[in-house]
């Protein structure tokens, strides 16, 4: 929880990883690569005071980010996200074994999030069966530019996805994470297109995809999309750093955002550990719309408390102090209606 000027805020960071890119775990080059490119971002995108030394950048472990999330970050709960990027590291990027047990060592704060790759096929299938039921999974990370073996990425309409998916609804995992977005070395810009978005979630309108990163740089593309898909929402993760280096490029991406789709329809995302998630809430709490942009509304305190987390935790059904909730409101007036809305009176 944070609290400023008499107003308290319940936190969700609802994108975060336990990775491992020290050089034992590096497979190949690329490995290195993608490293270094987070790293890059997390050097340049921070305020210097929060800039780490490369070697700690490395792997931080479970008790680094218990206290850089819930002793110094303000956050009540947070969800893992992880990369699985076997190509390129030998047990992986995000490291699944330590991140599900911290969170089952701690299900009151964490909540842990798997990932698939339809490139695996029917094996797949049966892992993530068994997955689902090891970890009681409500929710996926999926990273369609992901190299495997000759494939440098995959596309969420392919007919293998689509068997993963109907999957997902099956087992009752209902969130679908996916990088769309910013390119990370060495993995192609074009895998991460938001195009593919749209047709799925028409068709699994069960579903919600939770576009990381909003789509950046394809924001345009993004915000035609989920303004006619009701199931598709905004994850800020990186989007959240140009709040320091760039106010004026942030204060057009949440205020198209909040334009187009809305404030429910938005999440708070430190993207751990590329930043940690206390700059990032204290900035965000004191940050307003600049006067001369005048084609966007101001924020208002309630729709930072929806940003911050309230909106993650209905998602993730995390329960929210009474004293931390915003009176039930009606409909948002941005963005589409739900679909048992809809006027078929005339169809």
């Amino acid at each position: 929880m944070y609290t400023k000027d008499g107003e308290s805020y319940f936190i969700v960071d609802a994108h975060i990883a336990l990775w491992d890119a020290r050089p034992e775990n590096i497979k190949n080059v690329h490995g290195q690569q993608f490293i270094d490119c987070f790293y890059d971002y997390h050097r340049n995108l921070s305020p210097e005071s929060e800039v780490w030394p490369k070697e700690s950048y490395l792997y931080q472990g479970g008790e680094r980010l218990m206290k850089d999330l819930f002793e110094d970050g303000y956050v009540d709960h947070a969800v893992f996200q992880p990369a699985h990027l076997g190509e390129f590291y030998h047990s992986g990027f995000g490291q699944t074994a330590e991140a599900s047990a911290l969170a089952a060592a701690h299900p009151d704060k964490l909540t842990y999030n798997h990932h698939w790759d339809p490139r695996n096929g029917e094996a797949g299938l049966e892992q993530l069966r068994a997955d689902a039921e090891r970890f009681g999974l409500k929710g996926v990370k999926l990273y369609t530019a992901e190299w495997h073996g000759d494939s440098r990425g995959w596309r969420l309409d392919d007919p293998w996805s689509y068997r993963y998916l109907e999957a997902c609804r099956e087992l009752g995992i209902t969130n679908i994470h996916i990088h769309k977005g910013p390119t990370i070395r060495p993995l192609d810009r074009d895998a991460f297109d938001v195009a593919d978005v749209d047709h799925v979630a028409t068709d699994f309108t069960d579903l919600t995809f939770v576009v990381e990163h909003c789509g950046l740089p394809r924001l345009e593309d993004f915000c035609w999309i989920a303004t006619q898909e009701p199931n598709v929402h905004a994850g800020l993760a990186v989007a959240m750093p140009f709040i320091h280096t760039r106010p004026r490029y942030f204060a057009q991406i949440l205020g198209e955002l909040l334009y187009w789709i809305g404030e429910d329809r938005i999440q708070f995302s430190s993207d751990y550990a590329l930043w940690t998630p206390r700059w990032l809430v204290e900035s965000f709490v004191d940050f307003q719309i600049p006067e001369d942009l005048s084609e966007y509304a101001p924020i208002s305190t309630a729709q930072k408390k929806k940003i911050l987390g309230l909106n993650a935790a209905a998602m993730y059904d995390v329960e929210v102090p009474v004293e931390l909730r915003l009176p039930e409101a009606d409909e948002t007036e941005t963005g589409p209606r739900q679909p048992d809305a809809a006027d078929l009176a005339a169809v």
